[in-house]
């Protein structure tokens, strides 16, 4: 594996474009810009062995719905073998529209399989920071590392995670979703949003424009390639499908999520095929890491059934109804299911990474009243959890991990059929990781997570954060990571705890 001086490289790229070889003479009329069109960074994501997405977005004035004209304008990129671009492999150009907000995603092809590469862009005579990506690879590999993120409320915090990331010795990052919040909320701000709750297209662009302004969300970007899903926030707080307890009027709801699902298409690294059709877009999808690992990316919003036993208030912790447990309510929708079973088939790495975007394991509060559940997660829907598990029990998928966000703390456990019983096999070991900035559970909720629930092995709340994975031969190596003091912007991380999944075993084993 090519080790690169990480540190040094976020650095130098970010600070100056200037030292890179030019491009060469500009094509076509002249273009030029009030001021710098990169302000929301550049970033590169969907890796497999011989592509990867690369994308930006020109917005000179980025709180001004970009402050660009309405006219198209081209974009040239450059993948090279070397930092300095004496050795570039492809090139391309691609015409920023209004109609996408003036962003680039170039799906670059014919790359060589677990290689290095660094890219840049030009418009006009504007020449974009220099990024880092890698291509996934195509056979045998010794590791294969990454982290996952998750729920990074801008007010709360700042992202020294995104810093310390930025830094490690890593193949890519996985975002598990609620990479922006529509709404302020929480306490002890150090920043704030400035503005109401977005509905609109320009507003989510704006919001998605604010927290891509953050340097150390840039470097991230610009350090490592992404595999990136949604969760609710980037449209509205605990939605379902077409139901939203902030917006009911279904028609309404709908025009809002075309507009979030719109937005975020337009700020992440997605190849065409996840570009919103109106209120729908197709973000699940398999990626493959040589013989080291398979990830099966999740869309656990767009399709799941409406809240139950709420009668379309907001999902929370109540003693459920009998309607939780009916046997048609879904999480992942009819055909999601179908093709998860499917890849499940086509999975022939050591590890198959379940990517989704909350905590799977049961979550039981004993209360006198009766035993309480968060109708929001999976408990909500505990016979589609039931079929995902029955299909990794029925693959005899090789080491299956699924990793999850959404609760604002680290979660190790072991997933279960029925979790009732103790003596009910394990099928699957699960990891969540915390939340970048977000306000999480005080220390008697964790706490009492562990004492009802014998399948959780380790829950912590109190910690802002990211997770690490390590996976070879012999085992699966997660890190949680803590930042220090997330209200401190020059806040460091440290270890919080280390779990091992040994090949061919279920469950987490602290060490």
């Amino acid at each position: 594996m090519t080790r690169i001086p990480r540190r040094h490289f976020v650095m130098g790229s970010l600070a100056s474009a200037t030292l890179a070889a030019p491009f060469g003479i500009v094509r076509g009329a002249p273009v030029t810009f009030s001021a710098d069109p990169y302000t929301l960074g550049i970033a590169s994501g969907c890796p497999r062995a011989d592509s990867v997405i690369l994308w930006t977005r020109l917005a000179p004035q980025p709180l001004e719905d970009g402050g660009m004209p309405d006219t198209p304008v081209e974009v040239e990129w450059q993948v090279a073998e070397d930092e300095k671009f004496a050795r570039v492999v492809a090139r391309g150009a691609e015409r920023a529209i209004s109609e996408l907000a003036h962003s680039v995603h170039a799906e670059v092809r014919g790359l060589q399989p677990d290689r290095v590469y660094w890219y840049r862009f030009r418009a006009g005579k504007a020449v974009s920071p220099v990024g880092r990506t890698r291509t996934a690879p195509a056979g045998r590999r010794a590791r294969v590392r990454f982290a996952f993120a998750s729920c990074q409320q801008y007010e709360q915090g700042f992202f020294s995670a995104y810093r310390d990331m930025a830094t490690r010795d890593l193949d890519l990052v996985v975002h598990l979703g609620d990479y922006i919040y529509e709404r302020s909320w929480g306490s002890r701000h150090v920043r704030e949003h400035g503005v109401g709750i977005p509905t609109t297209l320009a507003e989510y662009r704006n919001r998605y424009a604010l927290y891509k302004s953050d340097t150390d969300l840039q470097a991230a970007h610009a350090a490592l390639p992404f595999l990136s899903i949604w969760d609710d926030h980037e449209v509205t707080d605990d939605y379902a499908n077409d139901t939203s307890y902030t917006v009911r009027d279904s028609l309404q709801f709908l025009k809002i999520r075309a507009a979030a699902y719109q937005a975020y298409y337009e700020h992440m690294p997605l190849p065409a095929s996840a570009r919103p059709r109106g209120p729908d877009a197709t973000i699940y999808e398999h990626y493959r890491f040589g013989d080291v690992m398979d990830v099966l990316l999740l869309d656990d919003r767009q399709y799941r059934s409406a809240s139950a036993c709420v009668d379309g208030g907001r999902p929370t912790w109540i003693v459920p109804c009998a309607e939780r447990i009916a046997e048609a309510r879904t999480m992942l929708g009819q055909a999601q299911e179908k093709w998860f079973n499917e890849r499940l088939g086509d999975c022939r790495a050591r590890w198959t990474i379940v990517a989704q975007q909350t905590l799977m394991a049961q979550d039981r509060r004993e209360a006198d009243d009766g035993d309480r559940y968060w109708m929001d997660g999976w408990d909500g829907y505990p016979t589609a959890r039931r079929r995902l598990l029955d299909a990794l029990a029925t693959h005899r998928t090789r080491n299956p991990i699924v990793i999850g966000g959404d609760r604002h703390a680290f979660f190790a456990s072991s997933l279960k059929r029925d979790f009732a019983r103790s003596d009910e096999p394990t099928i699957a070991t699960e990891f969540v990781g915390t939340s970048i900035t977000s306000d999480g559970p005080g220390e008697a909720s964790t706490r009492k997570a562990l004492a009802d629930n014998p399948h959780l092995a380790f829950a912590r709340g109190d910690k802002r954060g990211y997770a690490t994975v390590e996976l070879d031969e012999k085992a699966c190596t997660v890190g949680f990571e803590a930042v220090e003091d997330v209200k401190d912007i020059r806040s460091g991380v440290r270890r919080l705890a280390t779990f091992v999944v040994e090949d061919g075993t279920r469950g987490p084993r602290a060490t």
